[in-house]
């Protein structure tokens, strides 16, 4: 499975809060309601929580990036 990371997009960003009333676990709002979101890659159990909360974002401002481990893609020199 690939790792992944949870990120927002902070000019999309508006500050509606779901996000943390959707994925407590990960995320905390700042003091005027912006999402401040824990760094660590996503645990498979949490996932499910993190497509939620994705997917619900009204300003689709979230979104998951897969985590750049070394190893885990091909060089486009390599693809031969």
């Amino acid at each position: 499975m690939v790792r992944v990371r949870l990120r927002v997009d902070p000019i999309k960003c508006k500050a509606h809060g779901m996000c943390g009333e959707l994925f407590p676990e990960r995320i905390r709002m700042d003091d005027w309601g912006y999402p401040v979101i824990e760094s660590r890659p996503l645990p498979d159990d949490l996932l499910e929580h993190a497509l939620r909360a994705v997917a619900d974002c009204p300003r689709a401002a979230l979104r998951l990036d897969p985590i750049d481990e070394p190893g885990a893609r091909v060089r486009p020199d390599d693809a031969d």
